[in-house]
C-alpha cells in the first residue's frame, strides 16, 4: 500500500468500491464485506469501517483500521484521521497529527489545521500560522479564522492591500485573487464590522466585473432589509442572482404573488435566464400552479429548443404532478419542431413517462428500438427503469452487455440481489499500475514514518 496508488484509485474510482457502493454494502446487510475489503487496500471501505467502529465506542479498533493508510502519509487519510478523532472530542491529537503535516510543508495542511484549531479555542494561534501565507491560501480562511480570533481588521488591512493589484496574467500573477475578488473579501469583513454601507459600496464598484460578486451584494442587500435596492438591482441584473434573492425573501414572508412578480416583471436579461425560469416554475408547482409552472418551463424549452436541462424538468414537473401524457406531448411537439429527431442524449428524458403512461414493458421496448438503444449508454437507463418496477435480474442482464461501461451501476444492483461476491468481480479487476506522479514529494516522503510517535499515540 503506497499512497501514489491510494490517490490514484481514490481520484479516478478505479479498482476500487465507491462509497455509495460501500454505503449500499452496509444497508444491505453486508458489513463483514466492508471490514474484509477495508483490510485489503479499499480505502473507501476502510473509513465506513473505522466510523461505524467509532460510533460503536470502538476508537482505537477505528484507528487500527486507519493505521496502514495513515502510515503512507497520504494526505486524504491524514485529514479523514484528524476528523475523526475530532469527533470524537480527541481535538489535542487531531491537531497533532495535522500540524505534522502541516510543520512538513504539506500545501492542504496548514488550511485544515488552522481552521481546525479555530474551530475549538484557539483562533489566536491559527490567524499567526495563517498571516505569512495571506497571498497563498483561499481568502476564506483567513476571514474566517480573522473573526474567530478577532483580527478583523489586521485581516481587512491584509487583503485591502490586494485590491490595489492590477492583473497582467490572471489566476498565475496573483494566485487568483484578483482585484475584484479582494474587494469581495473586503466586503465580508465590513459587513461583519457593522459597516454595511462600506460593504455594499465595494460590492457595488466591483459587481460589474465579477459575477460572484453580484451573488453576494445581492445577498447583502437581503440581509439588510434593503428591498427597494434589491428590486432596482434585479430589474438590470442579467446574472438573475438579484431576482432570485428578492423572490426568496418575498415568499419567506408571505408574499407569494410578490415573488411570483419578481420573476416575471424584470428586465430582458432576466428573463432569458434559464435558472429564474426554472425556479419560477417551482415556486409555482410549490404553491399549487402547477398548470402555470408546466407552461412557464415549456416556453423556455421551445425557446431553447434541444436543451436537456430544460427537456428534464419540465418532464419531471409533468410526471411529479400526475401528467405524463401532457409532458409526452410538450416533448413530442418539440421533438416535431427540431424535425423528428431525437438523439439518445434527449430521448431517455421521456422513459419515466412512457412507463408512467403504458407500462414498463411498452417503454423499454420503445427504448430499445431507438437507434441508439443497445449502446452502452443507454443500458443504464433502461436497467434503472427495470430495477424500478422490481426486475431487478432483467437490469442485471441489461448491463452484463455492456459490463466494462456500467461497473458501478451493475455492481449496485448485483448487491441488491445479494450477489455480492459477483459484484466484487466486477469492481475490482486486476489494476494497471498507477502511472507515475512528478514531484511526490508528499507520496515519497510520508509524515508517519518520520513520526511514529504520533500515530502510536493516536493507536493507543
Amino acid at each position: 500500500m503506497d499512497a501514489t496508488d491510494l490517490e490514484y484509485r481514490a481520484r479516478t474510482r478505479t479498482g476500487c468500491i465507491p462509497p455509495e457502493l460501500v454505503s449500499r454494502l452496509f444497508e444491505r446487510g453486508h458489513a463483514d464485506v466492508v471490514e474484509l475489503q477495508a483490510g485489503r487496500g479499499q480505502w473507501f471501505c476502510a473509513l465506513a469501517w473505522a466510523r461505524s467502529l467509532g460510533e460503536q465506542d470502538r476508537q482505537a479498533d477505528a484507528l487500527e483500521v486507519l493505521a496502514p493508510y495513515l502510515a503512507t502519509g497520504w494526505w486524504t487519510a491524514v485529514e479523514a484521521a484528524a476528523r475523526l478523532l475530532e469527533d470524537w472530542g480527541r481535538v489535542d491529537e487531531a491537531i497533532e497529527i495535522s500540524r505534522v503535516r502541516m510543520e512538513a510543508g504539506h500545501p492542504m495542511a496548514l488550511e485544515f489545521c488552522t481552521r481546525l484549531l479555530a474551530r475549538h479555542d484557539r483562533a489566536e494561534e491559527a490567524f499567526t500560522l495563517l498571516r505569512p501565507h495571506i497571498g497563498e491560501l483561499p481568502l476564506d480562511t483567513v476571514v474566517d479564522v480573522a473573526g474567530a480570533a478577532g483580527r478583523d481588521e489586521e485581516a481587512a488591512a491584509l487583503v485591502a492591500a490586494r485590491t490595489e493589484h492590477r492583473c497582467t496574467d490572471f489566476l498565475w500573477c496573483c494566485n487568483g485573487v484578483d482585484r475584484d475578488t479582494a474587494f469581495g473579501y473586503l466586503a465580508m469583513f465590513r459587513e461583519r464590522q457593522g459597516r454595511a454601507d462600506e460593504a455594499i459600496a465595494l460590492l457595488r464598484a466591483s459587481s460589474s466585473t465579477l459575477v460572484n460578486n453580484r451573488e453576494q451584494l445581492a445577498a447583502l442587500l437581503g440581509r439588510q432589509g434593503r428591498l427597494d435596492e434589491l428590486r432596482a438591482m434585479a430589474a438590470t441584473d442579467d446574472s438573475g442572482y438579484a431576482v432570485r434573492q428578492l423572490a426568496t425573501l418575498l415568499e419567506e414572508a408571505g408574499d407569494v404573488e410578490g415573488a411570483i412578480a419578481a420573476y416575471r416583471h424584470t428586465g430582458e436579461g432576466v428573463a432569458d435566464d434559464s435558472n429564474s425560469v426554472f425556479e419560477l416554475a417551482q415556486l409555482l408547482a410549490r404553491h399549487g400552479r402547477v398548470s402555470e409552472a408546466i407552461d412557464v418551463m415549456r416556453a423556455q424549452a421551445e425557446a431553447h429548443n434541444g436543451y436537456d436541462w430544460l427537456l428534464h424538468p419540465l418532464a419531471e414537473l409533468c410526471l411529479d404532478q400526475g401528467r405524463p401524457e401532457e409532458g409526452l406531448a410538450h416533448l413530442d411537439a418539440l421533438a416535431a419542431a427540431r424535425g423528428g429527431e431525437e438523439e439518445w442524449d434527449l430521448y431517455w428524458i421521456r422513459l419515466p413517462l412512457m412507463a408512467a403512461c403504458d407500462g414498463v414493458d411498452e417503454a423499454i421496448a420503445q427504448a430499445r428500438s431507438h437507434p441508439e438503444g443497445a449502446t452502452r449508454y443507454a443500458a443504464p437507463d433502461i436497467a434503472q427503469l427495470l430495477a424500478g418496477a422490481g426486475r431487478t435480474e432483467e437490469a442485471v442482464a441489461a448491463l452484463e452487455q455492456q459490463a466494462s461501461s456500467n461497473r458501478f451501476d451493475l455492481a449496485g444492483h448485483l448487491i441488491d440481489l445479494g450477489r455480492v461476491e459477483d459484484a466484487l468481480v466486477v469492481l475490482l479487476p486486476p489494476a494497471p499500475s498507477p502511472p507515475k506522479q512528478p514531484g511526490g514529494r508528499w507520496h515519497d516522503e510520508p509524515s508517519f514514518k518520520d513520526s511514529p510517535l504520533v500515530l502510536q499515540r493516536c493507536l493507543s
